[in-house]
Formats: structure tokens, sequence, C-alpha cells
């Protein structure tokens, strides 16, 4: 666990290799009440299996420093790693957050998976928030900034010092998340970073995925004031115009997650694993060719 620090707040940093993702533990340090962000339940596709290493290293950390848990937060239905949310609140009885727009993602993927009976109208986490919505964790203010492109739903969680931008910024290296996924769009990505990129210049901004480029170490963290600098996909003014065709031909080249049909299942429904079938067993459903074939770039 990586460990920054801001002044009244901390956070941890918990990187899971396989996928890339990066999972965090924001707390207020006057009153130690914490929130855990994007948290990953991990899953071996050739077993069909899932497990909770990653999840368990969070209440390890979180048990080793006595912190008490208020909220766990996702940014937006994940396509790379199923979400430990549910898991996590059965052990700390924490309620479970996400963005309103949440809706129209689920309505497309019930669309995608054919789930006739899917109640597709958020009701599997606790608390939707909207664009602009506030909330207390302990001392420290935090509020929501709806941020869609890469997804329909995505939200950034804001702090007067920090923000967690998901998969809409990358390392100022590495650029931007891409636009591509069903509900995505390369123009509302680009409107979206511009929200994140007028906040304070000191503002850290946490991200979503690190893929190491040129094998560096892991990171999770640049100031606005960097990625305006140098963002290799935004930064240094570039246009909206320019950025919508750099976005679109390199998305163009990449395929699609290697989890994403089996993470989008899961995630709509909170995290949870489709429930068991008559012989006691759960299921994931896999479109076949409704995706046209993609080549095997990675980005």
């Amino acid at each position: 666990m990586k460990m920054f620090e801001f002044g009244k707040i901390s956070v941890g940093a918990l990187w899971d290799e396989p996928t890339g993702s990066w999972q965090y533990v924001l707390t207020d340090k006057a009153t130690n009440k914490t929130a855990i962000i994007d948290p990953v339940l991990d899953f071996d596709p050739n077993a069909g299996a899932t497990s909770t290493g990653n999840a368990d290293k969070l209440l390890k950390h979180i048990a080793e420093r006595g912190l008490a848990v208020e909220w766990i937060l996702d940014t937006h239905p994940h396509a790379d790693h199923f979400s430990a949310a549910p898991y996590l609140a059965e052990k700390l009885g924490a309620p479970r957050a996400i963005g309103e727009k949440v809706v129209d993602v689920q309505k497309l993927w019930t669309d995608i998976y054919c789930l006739e009976d899917f109640a597709a109208d958020g009701s599997q986490w606790d608390r939707l928030f909207a664009d602009g919505e506030s909330f207390e964790l302990g001392e420290t203010a935090i509020r929501t900034l709806f941020t869609p492109g890469h997804t329909l739903a995505s939200i950034a969680y804001v702090t007067d010092q920090v923000a967690f931008v998901h998969d809409t910024l990358m390392m100022p290296d590495s650029g931007t998340s891409r636009a591509d996924f069903p509900g995505g769009s390369s123009r509302q990505l680009y409107a979206s970073i511009q929200r994140i990129l007028a906040l304070p210049e000191e503002t850290a901004l946490f991200i979503g995925h690190d893929y190491t480029p040129e094998g560096r170490d892991a990171q999770c963290c640049a100031t606005v004031a960097e990625h305006r600098e140098s963002n290799t996909h935004v930064g240094n003014g570039r246009s909206e115009a320019q950025f919508i065709a750099l976005r679109d031909k390199r998305d163009a080249t990449l395929p699609l997650p290697k989890l994403m049909l089996a993470a989008l299942q899961v995630n709509i429904r909170g995290g949870r694993l489709p429930d068991p079938e008559a012989c006691g067993r759960s299921f994931l459903k896999i479109p076949l060719n409704h995706f046209a074939p993609r080549c095997s770039d990675k980005g």
C-alpha cells in the first residue's frame, strides 16, 4: 500500500497488477472516518473463480490503522475488473454508492445481455449521487463530479486537495482513457477532462489504472498542473478537435478489455455475481458475435 499525506486527509493506494487497477482508501485524519474507492474482486477467467486477495489487503490495512469505514464507493461500472464492494460491505457494514447515471449503463448492458428480469434502476447500491452532490467524511467534504465519456455513468470524487478521477485520465505519460465502449464518447470525455483540469492546479488527481509504460514503476497520482502541462493527450493546450481525432484513431486499434464481457454483467449488479441457477451454480453470459473482432494491441 502506497501512502500519501495531504494535511487533514490521507490516501492509501493499492495496485492490482493483473488488471493494472488502483484501489484507494481515503481517510479523514481527525476522525479516522474512511471511504474505500473502486475495490477489486479478483477473478481467474481460466478457472471461472473469484477470490478476495485485494479486498482482504484493504481490510488488513483498515484493521491495522483502526479506520472507520463510512462509504464504499465505485466511480463507474468497471470493464476490466469485478467490484469487491458487496464483499467489503458485508465485512464492514458500510453503505455502497455510485453515480446516478449508472441506470443508463444498466439499461444499455441489460439489452446486450438480454437480462429479462433485471432491475435497471440503481437499486443494487445504497445511494446514487447526482452531479455536484456533496457528503461528509468526518470533517472532510466530498463532492461528486459527473465526468462521462469513458462510460455513461463515470463520476469523480473531489475534495479541496485531491480528486479520484477513475479512468478518465491516465498518468501524464499515458494520456487519457479510451472512449469506445458502448455509451462512450470522445467528445464527452474531452469535456469531462476540462472539468477536471479546471480544479485548482495543486489538486492531486488519483487515477483508476496504470499499465507501467516502458517498464516504469506503477504510478497513481499527478497534479492538475502536471496534466495541463504534459499530459500526452490533452496537455499543452490540445484542442477538442485534435483530442477527438487522436482518441478515436487510438481507440480503433485497441482490443476490448479481456474481462469486459464478464465484468460488466457483474458490475451492473453492483458487484454481485448472477443468481445461482437450479443446479446451485452461477454462470456468466457471453454475447457471441455482438462485438466485432479487435486487434490485440494494448492501451
